[in-house]
């Protein structure tokens, strides 16, 4: 079929289109009713129809696969490597569901997993959604202060978590972190599990902690049936950074997302049961949640969980994997690939690749040197593909399971099915025409795998993706965009003050409501900066309340530094600023608004724009003079 064809159905005909699609998983029941958009933005898929996500990733498969690898946990960190087939990781998701059954635990209930890259953690997520429980996995990198925003916004009854991960070699302690966001936050979970890894040494709280393996040994024989769960039913929130302090905790269905998922394994990423999968990711993003714990397995294919970094013991030790475990398709992000390109590609190059047919890259725009160096050294397709925790998969990409389509450098493609996307004017509302600036929206309904809501804020969601432009109801991606007279579009930046370091999204008020806790910072003001390696760094200029502290150079050096330690300790180390300036004033409207995309193009060597408004063009002096020492 052309894939035209194939999109145009989707977006005139997606009731068909999709009741096709449901049939690549399994229903418990068939569902009545593919949408209902009756209360738009809202949607609902497969109505009535009961499957769950446990039993499409693991239980559908093992008469077939049975004994075929299924999950390989690897972490060079701890020089380990362990690999479980389809019944092994059976018996130990039955495990973990007999654990939190244990400890009370119910269907609907939420359960926090704070964990490193271990196998434990995949087994906490789907032994959630084995028993009907809401999974919110939060990034191991994160400090207590936003650890403990999330526990109050999700309020878990059980928080699953470890001693310490580990990273270039180092122990990153947990429990002192967890149990930091635990006194700080309102909301105080009942119970605590924590997986002992023998890397850092921790105390139990008594009554609320227990120890992984000793409640494990007590469930060895353990069969949990699956909870059948209506299609509308949640299945996780994870939380994304906004234009707000507050992050946004993204809601997902079970069976919108399922079929999703199932769906884009075959078209997009062209999964075949046996094959591996190998995503480079984090179980915190959401691409760890589908394309590294439900996709694959969804799909019938091993997946791999890697713990460690892309040249730790060295540079090679991506593409080891890829001969070891025989991978076929690779997902990684384009921060990565600068990383290994400043090494010697002959570590590349000393492996049998062979089995990769593809690696596709997202998180982040791909500059084409990138692009066509990795394309060069690897000998396969390297596929773009743009999309967003609140979608959940591709929204732009080339789909070759449904017909082989060429990338464009600097493209992350076409519109994929069911997402009709369009660029708007950000005045008038009108469309754009082929390459002309505007902003990548998508029209409703969304399709299935999308987000449900923001959890527990309708109003908010429906105000932050779907309130941008007066005349229609659309949904914003908060990206500047183009399209080509060919239909590939070109993804430009954001429009919001929400940041792209190393495919990690950053709110920009966030950090700056960090740095302006610190007592000598009176405003601040965040940007993200572009940067050859991580794609954008954030920058801050702050105001001191007292400018007289700064009398040299290494006072300047140490109050940077300073605050810097407050960033870190309170939202952790991936939102540190790559440097902290101090200056006398900002560039202001008359009104007051900071001029931030004038800042941001002083640091990036641009002209600053149109500055009728300014109230004082001596502060953008003070940008530029505060940027050369």
């Amino acid at each position: 079929m052309q894939y035209s064809d194939f999109y145009r159905q989707s977006i005139d005909d997606p009731i068909s289109f999709w009741a096709k699609e449901a049939k690549l998983i399994d229903w418990q029941q068939p569902f009545s009713e593919v949408l209902d958009y009756t209360n738009p933005p809202f949607t609902k898929w497969f109505v009535g129809g009961k499957t769950n996500l446990c039993h499409n990733a693991v239980d559908r498969w093992l008469a077939s696969q049975g004994e075929k690898p299924a999950l390989i946990a690897i972490s060079t960190e701890t020089n380990t490597e362990h690999t479980y087939t389809f019944n092994e990781l059976h018996a130990e998701v039955n495990r973990t569901a007999a654990m939190m059954l244990s400890l009370g635990v119910k269907k609907g209930d939420r359960v926090l997993i704070y964990m490193p890259m271990i196998a434990e953690a995949a087994f906490a997520m789907l032994a959630c959604a084995r028993i009907g429980a809401v999974h919110s996995v939060v990034f191991g990198g994160f400090a207590s202060k936003s650890l403990a925003t999330r526990i109050d916004d999700a309020k878990p009854v059980l928080v699953i978590s470890a001693d310490a991960g580990m990273r270039g070699g180092k122990a990153v302690p947990y429990k002192p972190l967890l149990d930091e966001a635990i006194a700080l936050a309102s909301y105080k979970p009942e119970r605590v599990l924590l997986v002992n890894r023998g890397l850092e040494a921790m105390t139990l709280a008594a009554g609320r902690d227990v120890d992984y393996a000793s409640l494990r040994e007590q469930h060895m024989d353990a069969e949990v049936p699956v909870t059948w769960l209506e299609s509308n039913d949640i299945s996780y929130i994870l939380y994304t950074s906004g234009t707000t302090g507050k992050p946004k905790g993204v809601q997902r269905d079970v069976g919108g997302h399922a079929v999703a998922l199932a769906s884009s394994m075959q078209h997009i990423f062209c999964g075949k049961p046996g094959e591996t999968y190998f995503a480079t990711s984090d179980i915190g993003w959401v691409v760890g949640h589908s394309y590294i714990v439900y996709g694959p397995l969804i799909a019938g294919m091993a997946t791999i969980m890697y713990e460690g970094t892309p040249i730790r013991p060295d540079a090679g030790i991506w593409w080891s994997i890829v001969e070891k475990y025989k991978v076929s398709r690779m997902f990684s992000a384009p921060t990565a690939v600068r990383v290994l390109k400043k090494h010697p590609s002959e570590l590349m190059r000393k492996y049998d690749l062979s089995s990769l047919k593809a690696l596709y890259l997202a998180g982040e725009p791909l500059d084409e040197t990138t692009s066509s160096w990795i394309a060069k050294e690897l000998g396969v397709p390297i596929i773009d593909n743009y999309w967003q925790t609140e979608t959940g998969w591709p929204i732009l990409t080339v789909a070759n399971g449904v017909e082989p389509t060429p990338t464009r450098l600097g493209s992350p493609g076409i519109t994929m099915y069911g997402f009709n996307v369009q660029i708007l004017n950000e005045s008038t509302g009108e469309e754009c025409a082929a390459n002309e600036k505007g902003v990548v929206v998508v029209k409703g309904p969304l399709p299935p795998g999308c987000m449900q809501t923001i959890y527990g804020d309708d109003q908010r969601f429906v105000q932050t993706y779907w309130s941008n432009f007066y005349e229609q109801q659309v949904y914003s991606t908060f990206d500047w965009g183009i399209r080509d007279a060919d239909g590939y579009y070109f993804i430009l930046g954001r429009t919001d003050d929400v940041i792209n370091v190393a495919g990690h999204r950053l709110g920009t008020r966030e950090i700056e409501e960090s740095i302006s806790s610190h007592p000598q910072v009176s405003e601040v003001a965040v940007v993200g900066v572009e940067d050859k390696l991580k794609g954008q760094v954030a920058v801050a200029f702050a105001i001191l309340r007292n400018p007289d502290l700064i009398v040299n150079a290494a006072a300047r050096m140490a109050l940077e530094g300073e605050v810097m330690a407050v960033v870190d300790k309170q939202l952790g180390a991936v939102a540190r600023p790559s440097r902290v300036h101090f200056v006398a004033m900002l560039p202001k409207t008359r009104s007051g608004k900071l001029l931030r995309r004038s800042i941001q193009a002083i640091c990036e060597g641009r002209d600053a724009g149109d500055l009728t408004t300014i109230e004082d063009p001596a502060s953008l002096v003070q940008i530029r003079e505060a940027l050369a020492l």
